[in-house]
C-alpha cells in the first residue's frame, strides 16, 4: 500500500462525528493509589459497549466505506477486541461480518465475537499476522477492515486525544499500548495538532517489543515472541507501513514485564474498581514506575476484555508455571 500519512485534525474532528451514537466518550478519572510517581489518570476504554477502544476505529472506517462495499460484508482480523468493533457495527448494519483470528485468541473474545453474529476463521499466529500484511485473506468476502493501518480507523482513535485534551489540557504525557501502532500514532496525531508540547509514549510488553528494537536500531527488526496472558499487543514485528508514523510520532517505546502488568492489572481493581485486560494494564504499568514523567500522565485503559480465568489468577497472585 501507499506510505500512510498522519491524520489531519479536520480528518480526526470527522471521525468523531462518524462515530457520534455509536461510541461513547469514555470517563478520565485518577488514580486512586498511594506514593505514584506521578498525578496518573485513567482514559477507561474499557467502558465502550465492546469492552475496548476499538469501537471507535470500527465506527469511523465503517462509517467512512462506499455502502455498496459493504454489500458482501465485512472482513476483519483480530486477536479480539476489533473483531467485536467490526461485528458490532455490522449488527447494526445487518450485514454478515467474518474475522480471522490467531489460535491464541482467548476464548471469552470468540464467545464474544459469536455473540455479536460475528463468524471467527481461527488461524495460525503466522498466518493472521500475514493477512495483516497482505489486508484480507483469500477464501473470505467482503470489504476488509485493516484492524490498525486503515486512515479512518487511525482517525477514529485518534477521537480519544481529543477528550483527553478536552478533560485534561494540562496533561504532560500519554501512554497508550502498542499493538500494531494504530492506537498510539492516532493518538499522537490529535496531540500534534492540538498539543505538541504533549508527548505520546508506547507500552509494550516484553514478551514481545519489537517498536522498542526498531527504534533502537533506527530500522524495523524482528523480535523473539513469547505468547502470554497480555493478547491484545505484542507481534514479532512491525507493520511496515506503521514504523514511518510510529517512529516520527511517539516520544518512545516504554517495555514492562508481565510482573508488572500483573500488578497494574490488581492496584485498578483494589484502588479503582477496574477490570484491564493485560494491554490495557499496561499503559498504566509504564506509568507507575515513572518513565513517562512526573506531570500529568494520561493512561489509556485500552480494554478490558480479559479471561475470567486469568483475572482469577492474576489477582489471588499465583504464577503461571
Amino acid at each position: 500500500m501507499k506510505a500512510l500519512e498522519c491524520p489531519e485534525l479536520e480528518e480526526i474532528r470527522a471521525a468523531r462525528e462518524r462515530i457520534r451514537g455509536s461510541a461513547l466518550r469514555t470517563p478520565l478519572v485518577p488514580l486512586r493509589a498511594e506514593g505514584l510517581p506521578a498525578r496518573v489518570l485513567l482514559k477507561l476504554e474499557n467502558l465502550q459497549p465492546i469492552g475496548a477502544f476499538k469501537l471507535r476505529g470500527a465506527a469511523s472506517a465503517m462509517a467512512a466505506a462506499d455502502p455498496d462495499q459493504l454489500a458482501h460484508g465485512v472482513v476483519t482480523a483480530s486477536s479480539g477486541s476489533m473483531a467485536q468493533g467490526v461485528a458490532w457495527c455490522a449488527r447494526e448494519r445487518g450485514i454478515p461480518c467474518r474475522v480471522v483470528m490467531p489460535d491464541h485468541a482467548p476464548q471469552t473474545k470468540i464467545d464474544a465475537l459469536q455473540r455479536l453474529g460475528g463468524v471467527p476463521l481461527i488461524v495460525p499466529f503466522a498466518r493472521w499476522w500475514q493477512c495483516l500484511e497482505e489486508r484480507g485473506h483469500p477464501d473470505l468476502d467482503g470489504a476488509f477492515i485493516h484492524p490498525v493501518s486503515d486512515p479512518a480507523v487511525i482517525a477514529g482513535n485518534a477521537t480519544i486525544a481529543l477528550e483527553i485534551l478536552e478533560d485534561c489540557p494540562e496533561v504532560d504525557a500519554i501512554v497508550a499500548p502498542y499493538g500494531g501502532g494504530g492506537l498510539s500514532c492516532g493518538l499522537a496525531a490529535s496531540t500534534r495538532a492540538l498539543a505538541p508540547n504533549v508527548q505520546v509514549h508506547a507500552a509494550e510488553s516484553e514478551s514481545a517489543a519489537p517498536l522498542a528494537a526498531s527504534l533502537s536500531a533506527g530500522e524495523p527488526v524482528e523480535v523473539e515472541r513469547s505468547p502470554s496472558f497480555v493478547d491484545g499487543i505484542g507481534a514479532a514485528s512491525l507493520l511496515p507501513e506503521m514504523w514511518p508514523l510510529a517512529r516520527d510520532l511517539l516520544a518512545g517505546s516504554l517495555v514492562v514485564s508481565l510482573e508488572a502488568i500483573e500488578e497494574a492489572i490488581r492496584l485498578l481493581v483494589r484502588c479503582n474498581h477496574v477490570i484491564a485486560e493485560g494491554a490495557g494494564a499496561a499503559s498504566v504499568a509504564a506509568a507507575l514506575d515513572g518513565r513517562a514523567g512526573s506531570g500529568t500522565v494520561v493512561c489509556v485503559v485500552s480494554g478490558g476484555n480479559i479471561d475470567p480465568s486469568e483475572l482469577r489468577r492474576i489477582l489471588s497472585g499465583a504464577v503461571v508455571t
